[in-house]
């Protein structure tokens, strides 16, 4: 389609075979306690800001500021993830995150330390992200097992989501919030434990600086990983939507409490099961052959809210939206066999900071939209204009892909074609 289709093997591989490979074990399981540890880490942190200071605003920037300082940590730090150690690099982002926390928990924290280190956990955050993202490639191969790797662990990041600010909302309700993020102290340091002792050490992937101090222009000037990275990032920015309005919606539909969290959790629901349905029971070959008819498809069922429909034709709309995210594993595909090793650490950071950066401005782009012609015809009108940009990149990921096919020169190095 708009790749070299790669050799398949004669069933799905299945997410079996990922667990039986034992660093990966202990990637995943490192995963779990970060997640778990950031999430909780966010509840009690909001919630103490709130004991404190009694602010609503204050409250609620405890979350924003874990989306708006991607960009700084994703752009400034990205070789990081390419110049030094993978394992090094893990360690020392939980290390640096248990830290943070742990001065968070201290009493007496004033309330601008604690907002600044809470930016300094989300500028560490795409390294991490990054540099795991790439990890996995050296224990999983760039095949099959390494898209379902990356499957799993975006399934963990929304399964955490569900159940994560539920955990954390009960923890508090046994503990002072300074005591929950001490145990989030725990799963940052255990995380950093089993990175450390569960993976072995590969020496980094980059012995020289690069061109530029972001070493961004060796990823932004190549023409297939600059659309590939826009295939990742320019439909979340709509997908977002719903969500950001679920609770003006919600409030519309007079379902109350009950419905805001099933609105909530609708779309992350769909996401898992449309990923987990697409890596276990369909072809690597046929995960790409439908990754640009899906990314084509995901955004439509927003479509549905013009109808002004009740709360469980909403429910659906969402589901059936977020399922039709499966595209993403053979995005994953596409994107690890076009960047080469040496900036495949660089390339999952940027890829991270980009996708949180440009959820955080979908979010808000919503309230501005929804402000002027109501939250109906926001979600509506994010559901036809991403739906023609998704076309537009389909359109050019297929034109690419002809051109590759037809220059001689496009089988040279097939990791920069």
């Amino acid at each position: 389609m708009s790749a070299p289709p790669q050799a398949a093997p004669a069933r799905p591989a299945g997410y079996g075979r990922v667990f039986a490979v034992p660093e990966f074990r202990a990637v995943f399981a490192a995963h779990v306690l970060s997640m778990l540890g950031v999430v909780v880490s966010e509840v009690a942190l909001s919630v103490l800001v709130y004991d404190r200071t009694g602010s609503p605003l204050l409250s609620a920037l405890t979350f924003a500021l874990g989306f708006l300082p991607y960009a700084l940590g994703g752009t400034l730090l990205a070789p990081v993830a390419d110049r030094f150690p993978a394992r090094r690099v893990l360690v020392t982002c939980d290390l640096v995150c248990a830290g943070c926390v742990a001065v968070m928990a201290t009493p007496g924290t004033g309330i601008g330390v604690l907002l600044a280190l809470r930016c300094c956990l989300a500028v560490v955050s795409p390294v991490f992200s990054g540099t795991r993202m790439a990890t996995l490639a050296d224990v999983l191969g760039d095949g099959d097992l390494f898209v379902l790797g990356r499957s799993l662990l975006r399934i963990v990041a929304q399964s955490a989501l569900l159940a994560g600010y539920g955990l954390g909302g009960l923890l508090l309700t046994a503990v002072a919030p300074r005591h929950a993020l001490l145990i989030t102290v725990g799963t940052f340091l255990a995380s950093a434990a089993l990175l450390r002792l569960g993976t072995r050490r590969r020496p980094a992937r980059a012995h020289r600086r690069t061109d530029t101090p972001p070493g961004l222009r060796a990823l932004l000037t190549h023409p297939r990983i600059r659309l590939l990275l826009l295939l990742f990032w320019l439909p979340p920015a709509f997908s977002v939507v719903p969500e950001a309005l679920a609770a003006p919606y919600a409030d519309a539909l007079g379902s109350g409490p009950a419905g805001l969290g099933l609105l909530m959790c609708a779309l992350p629901v769909g996401t898992v099961a449309g990923e987990l349905y697409a890596g276990a029971r369909l072809r690597p070959a046929a995960r790409e052959r439908l990754a640009l008819p899906l990314l084509c498809l995901s955004l439509l069922p927003y479509l549905g809210y013009a109808l002004r429909p009740g709360l469980p034709v909403s429910l659906l709309l969402l589901l059936v939206s977020g399922a039709g995210s499966a595209y993403t594993l053979g995005l994953d595909q596409w994107f690890v066999r076009a960047v080469p090793d040496e900036l495949r650490g660089r390339a999952m950071t940027v890829l991270s900071a980009g996708l949180m950066t440009v959820q955080g401005a979908g979010m808000a782009l919503a309230g501005v939209a929804a402000q002027a012609v109501g939250v109906r015809a926001a979600v509506a009108g994010a559901g036809a204009l991403g739906t023609l940009c998704c076309c537009g990149l389909a359109l050019a990921v297929r034109a690419g892909g002809r051109e590759a096919e037809t220059d001689p020169a496009g089988d040279r190095n097939p990791r920069q074609s």
